[in-house]
């Protein structure tokens, strides 16, 4: 039997912080979004940012900076009833520091993210008969950008923010799927790529509604927490809490052997 024939695996990828690199980009536009709206009084850490997404429901990113603004409030004795933040100006003004002022003319942190993996890596999937695609809470044009611009992928299969409810609701994990398999015979493995808890919850209330198949969280650590080993182990264990099957410091890592590896063993 060919390596070609013998993986029958869908892989779905996440985009930040698995495809691109975002501690200097929507990282530090919630730190500059919290700062502006608590006049200065608090800037968020990366572990302030990363143990909110521990939680697991705080995927979106606009919903993240409000959580943390009224979370610092109240700590000053304030209730959210009191507040009334505008969700709207928090949306537009984060929209000024990641994308820039200009919406249809991308100059802001964007411009500058690191990417984690090559074309190559994704060709080699190809070529082992993997099919892959991309399920992100990112907005659709953030995620075209890194795919199509910087990649340099034509139409890749992908899911954005736009699209489905926010993870870990599992609908556009299921709706990508579908895309994915238009045209060819019913996979049995799905192979989810994240690095967040949220991520991890999405691949569980996958299995839990559809048990037919088989459902593998890989956990991938984001850049940021990597500077140390003490904060990629713990980061990395929490991963492995929230239902990840294995945690790889790069998404190239995830080779057509490994993913056969843990689709044989998860069967």
């Amino acid at each position: 039997m060919t390596e070609k024939s013998s993986i029958k695996a869908i892989v779905v990828f996440d985009i930040d912080g698995v495809v691109r690199d975002v501690s200097g980009s929507y990282r530090r536009a919630i730190a500059d979004t919290v700062e502006y709206f608590t006049t200065q009084a608090y800037r968020p850490t990366p572990l302030d940012i990363d143990q909110l997404k521990s939680e697991g429901v705080w995927n979106n990113d606009w919903e993240a900076s409000q959580e943390l603004i009224y979370r610092y409030f109240e700590t000053q004795g304030q209730t959210r009833e009191q507040l009334q933040l505008d969700y709207n100006a928090i949306v537009a003004f984060f929209q000024s520091r990641y994308r820039g002022p200009d919406p249809n003319n991308l100059t802001g942190y964007i411009c500058n993210e690191p990417l984690l993996l090559q074309p190559s890596y994704l060709e080699q999937l190809t070529q082992a008969g993997i099919v892959w695609g991309f399920f992100s809470g990112a907005t659709r044009t953030s995620a075209n950008y890194v795919l199509e611009k910087r990649l340099g992928l034509q139409s890749p299969v992908l899911i954005a923010m736009e699209d489905a409810p926010g993870k870990p609701n599992p609908t556009g994990l299921f709706a990508t799927v579908r895309l994915l398999e238009n045209g060819i015979e019913q996979t049995s493995a799905i192979v989810y790529v994240g690095d967040t808890v949220a991520d991890m919850y999405t691949i569980e209330k996958a299995q839990a509604l559809d048990s037919s198949r088989t459902w593998i969280g890989v956990g991938v650590l984001p850049p940021h927490v990597q500077e140390t080993s003490a904060r990629s182990n713990a980061y990395g264990e929490t991963l492995l809490a929230a239902g990840a099957v294995v945690v790889l410091s790069n998404v190239q890592e995830l080779t057509p052997r490994q993913i056969q590896e843990l689709v044989s063993s998860s069967a």
